[in-house]
């Protein structure tokens, strides 16, 4: 039966990436959005869209009843839930059936089986898949033996699994409800937070210890089968680089796979699939240790960020082979010939500062521009004047690379990101590139513990202090010929002309550092005289000044500047990199001033944790506090020896961004 209205039951880049498809194949759509999401352009790229209710903007998205009640309404014959939310919910494709909808996706009991990473251990290992040593623990209902809470046997269970070990969540993904455990003196608060976050992710707080592979690679296959028994692999994906258990960069084919291992991983994936009566999209992933030697990790049932990477390399829309299977058609022949043609790489673009603990972002996002480059491709959800909010995952698009070769592939992704305009929130761009253009990520030597090895500071291209300076210069000379360009009075007068000169035009800025930028400068028919923090600027020439771009000659060296100015920050982009200026806040609000020693929020969130009380002791690095944002703990610690003297927030407390959280007096020294 055909599909005649599709119901996108998710939001941002997947949803729009899944109406880009269903409009191709003449399918209708509809789209269900929260409050925080009624402007954002996956509403607008539907035929219609429902408002979903609910009081808390994250868990809309997780109700099922209100989304059937939209299929209903809209007259939607057919749901395709993206990935996350409801993709991996059994119960909600149970509830489609039963409404007489067709779900996009695979069988309940293949979503039951696998659901659990748990059950889906013990299916693969029956099926003769390597998998890893572990032990379930915590969350599962009372009465199960392996149900257990206890200090003293958590420790046993995992000295008897070997260290390092993982605590892992046994539903959901994305690194969330994960923890490293290096002894048993670790086990029991690894457990806690590990249930605690998967909980609150999730929805289920059961957890299970497993063996860790100490930084191998993550492999994944993709499979499809159809509802006429035929199951098969459409190759593998290399998704090493990560952080926090999360991928940033994954590409497709892997360069540590030759042909005899894609064949034995292929091979391992399709009978992983057949032994579940897999139909639909499926991802089997590996962890892969240097001796080319693989163990079971877990089956995403649904479609994968990642999966344009095989779109790329294969030729093939997933998601078109998605909507076809589930109108019981039979994979078609391309699919069982496909081969793998040239190399395709996916960088993700997150609203996250690497340089601070990957803390995520918000805020508006006034410029989003990503050059249109051959053999790029973008997939987002972000346009200009788009908020990026707290309640969901930062992910601001995914940026796609294909080449005849790894090499050239990984070129031209670094030159998108590069040269994209990126303004209003910090983002992974610099670490991005930085990758990308890192010789042992270039020599294909990734694994998991990449970004261990190398600093993402260090990694992050960001503007160096020659290029801060010029760029505080240009922004100076585009706020000047902007007021110039705006007035009513002598607009004919050159900027800065004075009857009988006597000083030199002046601006001031901070950069995200915190940094003062004083800019002196003058104005000559030949010649710009400029200083920054009065160090003079050699060989200065303006060959262009205006509100938006700005054409300098420094040193006999030619750039062009791209100024970007909203409310009292200026954006400026060029072959330097980005730097983003504020003008300081020359009249503060009184008693604005907060109190020396204060802890500030990192980030706007809820307090899910107070580890310290008044008048406690601590040392530096010791936690005081938990705030989760975008489903994800973010730890507050001490910053030096000291005493707590207040705790100013409680558990359950939503907190801004600046927000003072407790304060510490530090310890005199001896």
């Amino acid at each position: 039966m055909p599909i005649g209205k599709l119901l996108v039951a998710n939001r941002g880049e997947i949803a729009a990436r899944i109406m880009r498809t269903a409009r191709q194949l003449d399918i209708a759509t509809v789209a269900v959005f929260s409050d925080p999401d009624a402007d954002a352009p996956f509403v607008e790229a539907a035929d219609e869209a429902v408002r979903l209710p609910g009081a808390v903007p994250s868990d809309t998205y997780l109700r099922g009843d209100a989304i059937l009640a939209a299929a209903k309404a809209t007259g939607a014959d057919a749901v395709h839930p993206g990935y996350g939310f409801l993709s991996e919910n059994a119960g909600f494709a149970r509830d489609c059936a039963e409404a007489g909808i067709v779900f996009v996706g695979p069988p309940v009991a293949a979503i039951e089986a696998m659901g659990s990473k748990i059950r889906a251990k013990e299916l693969m290992a029956e099926a003769g898949v390597p998998v890893l040593p572990g032990a379930t623990v915590g969350g599962l209902p009372d009465g199960d033996d392996r149900t257990t809470d206890d200090p003293t046997r958590l420790e046993r269970l995992a000295v008897g699994i070997g260290f390092p070990l993982l605590v892992k969540a046994a539903f959901g993904g994305g690194g969330r409800g994960m923890r490293i455990v290096r002894d048993a003196g670790e086990v029991v608060a690894a457990v806690t937070a590990a249930r605690r976050e998967a909980a609150s992710a999730f929805g289920d707080g059961t957890v299970f210890l497993e063996r860790l592979v100490e930084d191998p690679r993550h492999i994944e296959v993709q499979i499809f089968g159809d509802t006429h028994g035929t199951v098969v692999h459409l190759f593998e994906r290399e998704c090493s680089i990560q952080r926090r258990y999360q991928k940033i960069i994954e590409e497709a084919p892997s360069a540590a796979v030759d042909d005899a291992l894609r064949a034995e991983l292929g091979k391992a994936a399709v009978s992983a699939g057949e032994a579940i009566g897999y139909v639909g999209a499926g991802t089997i992933e590996f962890v892969m240790d240097s001796s080319g030697s693989f163990y079971f990790l877990e089956v995403n049932t649904r479609l994968q960020v990642e999966h344009p990477v095989t779109e790329a390399v294969t030729g093939l829309d997933l998601v078109a082979l998605q909507l076809l299977i589930a109108e019981g058609a039979p994979l078609p022949d391309e699919v069982r010939s496909a081969e793998v043609v040239g190399h395709a790489i996916e960088a993700r673009l997150y609203a996250e500062d690497p340089t601070a603990d990957y803390r995520p972002g918000s805020g508006t996002l006034h410029r989003f521009r990503i050059p249109d480059l051959p053999g790029i491709r973008v997939d987002t959800g972000v346009r200009d004047g788009s908020v990026v909010g707290t309640h969901y995952d930062p992910l601001l698009a995914k940026v796609i690379a294909h080449g005849p070769d790894r090499a050239q592939a990984v070129r031209r992704l670094a030159r998108a990101l590069s040269e994209a305009h990126l303004h209003g929130v910090v983002t992974n761009r610099d670490l991005l590139v930085g990758i990308l253009r890192e010789p042992e990520f270039g020599a294909g030597h990734t694994d998991t513990g990449y970004l261990t090895r190398h600093d993402p500071a260090a990694l992050a291209r960001d503007a160096d202090e020659t290029g801060t300076a010029l760029h505080a210069l240009a922004a100076a000379l585009a706020d000047q010929a902007a007021r110039r360009a705006a007035t009513t009075v002598l607009a004919p007068v050159p900027s800065g002309w004075r009857n009988v000169r006597s000083q030199d035009q002046c601006a001031q800025y901070r950069d995200v550092a915190g940094t003062e930028l004083d800019i002196r400068y003058h104005l000559g028919r030949d010649r710009l005289r400029a200083r920054v923090n009065g160090t003079e600027l050699v060989d200065v020439v303006a060959h262009h000044v205006g509100p938006d771009v700005v054409d300098l000659e420094v040193a006999g060296v030619r750039r062009r500047i791209d100024v970007h100015r909203v409310g009292d920050a200026t954006f400026c982009d060029s072959a330097l990199g980005a730097s983003t200026l504020y003008e300081p806040e020359r009249f503060p609000e009184p008693g604005s001033e907060v109190a020396p020693g204060s802890l500030l929020a990192p980030m706007p969130g809820t307090v899910v944790r107070v580890a310290t009380q008044a008048g406690q002791a601590i040392l530096a690095g010791a936690p005081i506090l938990v705030v989760e944002a975008m489903k994800m703990e973010h730890t507050v610690k001490a910053p030096c020896d000291g005493t707590v003297a207040e705790v100013l927030v409680a558990v359950g407390q939503a907190v801004e961004a600046g927000e003072p959280l407790a304060v510490i007096t530090e310890d005199e020294p001896e």
